[in-house]
């Protein structure tokens, strides 16, 4: 009855428009005052043992990191780079907006923030070349899904602290399939644009087009933070969070120093962007927290896996089950608070049918990174929606093959365990 009432609570505030956050907290408030003999205020000590973290730290400098760099130039001589690399071939343009979504998310470890970066200067250029405004809206909106996968993730980070797994492994075991599917949409590109005629009589050349060696040049302290970051991480020189602060400082340096583009009105833009943008996933976490108090107390882990394995005891049945779950869930919920009430339930779940944390980690982070496209929720949509002015509807009718590709690379990654575990067996020697 009490689960029951948990569960009705929460989803009525949700279909009510009331925020998340209030949500997850008001619902664990309410059941623990009804069924319970936990004094509430318990809720609120959870509330701030849930973000008293030092892992958690790395959230807010990520997402900041993200913004200084886009402010200070060094996403958009990412996209010049990426230029230089494809040129006549259809869907050349959607192709340098998926690899330059790509390597943007290696800086930043958000979806949202990676289609702003790059959809803010790519759409208009692809509409230029005659592509359809709403295709090109899709696609990269399609390409900023690779944002939570590919080193540094924010949801990574969070679900490391959670199942008490490594962030590092977890950052390494992204990587190829964030790379796999940032593929697959290049080839998806490359065929529906041929088909389509997209860009077609269009030549990727513009006027501020230097050639590869002087764009290389302009863009090499571009290329240096990924390498800065990550392979701070990778050596020990240091952890995810202190990576995380680096990484702010070289976006920093580089902006007023290097490419002088960061002033101190951009700088205070980004940064309040940053809180804004922080402030929201942070309280979203301490509010599940106690959400996830309630959970464990009424035994819904156990619960859970009862069911799942009365439902039948076919380890593959059971995957795709938690997977169209996790499927659903992202049409609702936002990645990281997804991330926090969900993993202390799937967890026990697939560690009894045999898949590693870190494993089951990256196929959750990767379920649950296409709800980023996929409405009512689709933070995504609505980021690229305000940046053309299309309805997230039109958007959505364009997204229905393109969140096909991301399914079956979800399988992929899935059901052949190499795709991301390969890398750190190399890594860490497991």
């Amino acid at each position: 009855m009490a689960m029951a009432f948990l569960f009705i609570v929460l989803f009525i505030g949700i279909f009510a428009g009331v925020p998340i956050a209030f949500c997850l907290g008001g619902a664990s408030i309410i059941t623990m005052a009804l069924f319970s003999n936990v004094d509430t205020i318990v809720s609120a000590q959870l509330a701030v043992t849930g973000l008293d973290s030092f892992a958690l730290l790395a959230v807010p400098f990520f997402t900041l990191a993200g913004d200084l760099m886009s402010s200070g130039g060094i996403s958009r001589r990412i996209v010049s780079l990426a230029k230089c690399f494809v040129r006549k071939a259809a869907g050349s343009l959607a192709m340098i907006t998926v690899g330059a979504c790509a390597f943007f998310a290696a800086l930043s470890g958000s979806g949202p923030a990676t289609v702003s970066a790059i959809g803010t200067m790519m759409i208009p250029e692809m509409v230029k070349e005659k592509y359809d405004k709403t295709w090109a809206t899709a696609i990269t909106c399609c390409g900023g899904v690779i944002g939570p996968i590919i080193p540094p993730s924010i949801p990574m980070v969070l679900y490391g602290v959670i199942a008490n797994c490594s962030i590092g492994e977890m950052f390494v075991a992204g990587i190829v399939p964030g790379l796999l599917i940032a593929a697959a949409l290049c080839v998806y590109s490359y065929f529906s644009c041929k088909k389509s005629g997209f860009g077609a009589d269009a030549e990727v050349a513009h006027e501020d087009d230097k050639g590869l060696w002087a764009t290389f040049k302009d863009s090499f302290a571009a290329i240096l933070t990924p390498l800065i970051i990550l392979g701070g991480i990778y050596s020990g020189v240091f952890t995810p969070t202190e990576a995380a602060i680096v990484a702010c400082i070289w976006a920093i340096f580089a902006g007023v120093f290097i490419y002088k583009e960061l002033t101190l009105k951009t700088f205070f833009e980004a940064t309040k962007r940053a809180a804004l943008t922080t402030s929201t996933g942070l309280i979203c976490i301490a509010c599940a927290t106690s959400f996830g108090y309630m959970l464990t107390t009424m035994q819904m882990p156990a619960k859970f896996a009862s069911f799942l394995l009365s439902v039948t005891d076919n380890k593959y049945v059971i995957i795709l089950l938690i997977l169209g779950f996790l499927l659903v869930i992202g049409c609702f919920i936002d990645n990281v608070t997804s991330v926090t009430i969900l993993a202390p339930i799937l967890i026990p779940i697939v560690t009894r049918l045999g898949y590693s944390l870190t494993h089951f980690g990256v196929f959750m982070t990767i379920a649950l990174a296409i709800g980023f496209v996929t409405p009512p929720y689709g933070a995504n949509l609505f980021v690229a929606s305000g940046i053309t002015g299309i309805s997230v509807a039109q958007i959505s009718k364009k997204l229905v093959p393109m969140i096909g590709v991301l399914v079956i690379c979800l399988l992929l990654v899935t059901f052949i365990e190499p795709i991301s575990m390969w890398l750190p067996s190399v890594a860490y020697g497991k």
